[in-house]
């Protein structure tokens, strides 16, 4: 682990090889909606009917951007629906994008009754189904319970890499830092109709899968096709696919993808951790570029800190990434802050950062938030009902697109 004042000299290196002017780099984001029915805020069933009234020519035309912008897909449940943004270079087109999968996923949803809505696990108690296809089956088959009970909502960020040289050093590098993503974004407190007691119940249950967490320094791309290889020779995961680390090589694009967050509840929140995972990535880049070593944290204290970072949200100690130890969560975030500033300044996205941070602060994450409706109204149906609001908020008064949205 980096001595601080190695942190520094690194900081001083990285801070100018930014200013060197490297151009943005490529992103895009994946955010799993959960479709629930606003009279009882129980999930639905509707993927199929969610498609095909997205794919028809009246929601089409109410929502015409959208289609350029993001597209719907399935995802292993029937209650649940993935909206995908085409890549970017900037935060401000993201954005768009990611209102526009919002839209698109909510009026669809509206054709039947239903609405889309952004939190990471059900405010209810409901048995769920399972979209019809031959590779779910198979793995429902294999993992039994954890299949039968898994529905949870992530926020899904790819950033484009070079090669896998470079991604691989991103990955090495990245590590000690996804624990603070995931507290950021943490917004999944219900399980079973209850509070789960973790901010993030989702890191919880997803991390059942065998092949989920965070992992080793691989060292190199022939090292990390070696590691997936090896976990595929074991016969557990059916594919690759399966390789569910919490940050991995994605298998169809040149981009390193990173799955440790929440999704969450407000849009203009996804934008900012989009934001701060490509200022991760960028930063990991040039250390790599500049001859830094990746910080030997070991991989079991890594996975301790992202069950802290669970647990908590920002309401309780985190690990310090530099020091190693529990410190006040604003600690470890203005460390992470103070990592990337660069690089966020280097795409103009510190302010848009920062901002969200401090606003998480003031007035809680979407954890934080779904607990306090709780706590005041009893009431699921209640809890969803703001749920839906808050995910369908125009993500910036400065948007005047939105103000054409039907939402």
């Amino acid at each position: 682990m980096d001595h601080p004042s190695s942190h520094h000299s690194k900081a001083l290196a990285i801070a100018a090889a930014h200013g060197h002017g490297e151009a943005p780099r490529t992103l895009g984001v994946e955010e799993e909606l959960l479709l629930v029915d606003p009279r009882s805020g129980r999930i639905a069933p509707a993927i199929e009917l969610v498609l095909a009234a997205a794919a028809a020519a009246d929601v089409r035309a109410l929502v015409p951007e959208a289609h350029d912008l993001t597209r719907l897909e399935r995802e292993a449940k029937r209650e649940q629906v993935e909206a995908i943004s085409v890549p970017h270079t900037s935060l401000d087109t993201l954005e768009r994008s990611v209102a526009l999968g919002r839209a698109l996923a909510d009026v669809a949803a509206r054709q039947i009754g239903l609405r889309a809505v952004a939190m990471g696990t059900s405010a209810t108690v409901s048995q769920t189904q399972l979209t019809a296809s031959k590779r779910y089956a198979a793995i429902a088959e294999q993992f039994q319970s954890t299949m039968r009970e898994q529905l949870t909502c992530g926020l899904h960020v790819h950033v484009g890499v070079a090669d896998d040289d470079e991604g691989v050093a991103v990955l090495d590098r990245i590590r000690p830092w996804l624990p603070l993503v995931l507290a950021l974004s943490a917004n999944s407190p219900m399980w079973g109709g209850e509070d789960s007691g973790y901010a993030s119940q989702r890191y919880q249950v997803w991390s059942r899968w065998p092949t989920a967490g965070p992992t080793d320094i691989f060292g190199s791309p022939a090292a990390y096709h070696r590691a997936v290889d090896a976990l595929l020779a074991t016969g557990v995961p059916l594919d690759d696919g399966m390789v569910y680390f919490d940050a991995r090589l994605s298998a169809r694009f040149p981009t390193v993808e990173v799955r440790v967050a929440d999704v969450c509840l407000e849009a203009a929140h996804s934008v900012a951790i989009a934001g701060i995972v490509r200022a991760l990535v960028s930063t990991a880049a040039q250390e790599w570029k500049s001859g830094f070593s990746p910080d030997p944290m070991p991989t079991t204290v890594v996975r301790l800190a992202m069950w802290s970072a669970s647990r908590h949200g920002v309401t309780g100690p985190l690990l310090n990434p530099i020091l190693g130890q529990p410190c006040e969560p604003r600690v470890a975030i203005d460390a992470l802050l103070a990592h990337i500033a660069p690089a966020l300044a280097a795409t103009n996205d510190l302010h848009r950062v920062t901002a969200m941070v401090d606003e998480v602060f003031a007035s809680g994450s979407g954890a934080e938030r779904q607990r306090r409706i709780m706590r005041e109204r009893r009431s699921a149906r209640a809890l969803v009902t703001d749920a839906i609001e808050r995910t369908h908020r125009p993500v910036s008064p400065t948007s005047p697109f939105l103000d054409a949205l039907p939402i």
